[in-house]
């Protein structure tokens, strides 16, 4: 496996870690695994930040999962490419969640986009 491959596992993994963050700030317990989505949806401040960085991270990882894959059935991209562009991914997202539960609002966006921007450059790469 390379290492963009091993990339698109932690990325898959980075929503989790954001749950992790919420439950523990929220002072989750057993009782609260009834509906842990209303539980959820009831934090406020760092827990709150952290769930909605459990969502957008849901939201981007199949894209960028995708342009993982896309780059190595094609082909033409070099691989040492492919790879520093996953550790850069990966890297951007986790400054996002960094940034996300610091409530840095802007610098968030502009690592948002940064991570957009890496995502786009797989296909670019690969064409």
């Amino acid at each position: 496996m390379t290492v963009a491959l091993w990339c698109v596992l932690i990325a898959f993994c980075l929503p989790y870690l954001c749950t992790g963050v919420a439950k523990i700030s929220g002072r989750f317990t057993l009782k609260d695994n009834h509906d842990p989505r209303d539980f959820l949806d009831s934090l406020n401040g760092l827990g709150r930040r952290a769930y909605a960085a459990q969502l957008n991270s849901f939201e981007v990882t199949p894209f960028f999962a995708a342009a993982v894959i896309v780059a190595h059935l094609v082909g033409t991209a070099q691989l040492v490419t492919v790879n520093v562009l996953a550790v850069l991914f990966v890297t951007s997202r986790l400054l996002f969640i960094i940034c996300y539960l610091a409530d840095w609002a802007i610098l968030r966006s502009l690592v948002w986009f940064v991570g957009m921007g890496l995502i786009v450059s797989f296909f670019v790469v690969s064409a």
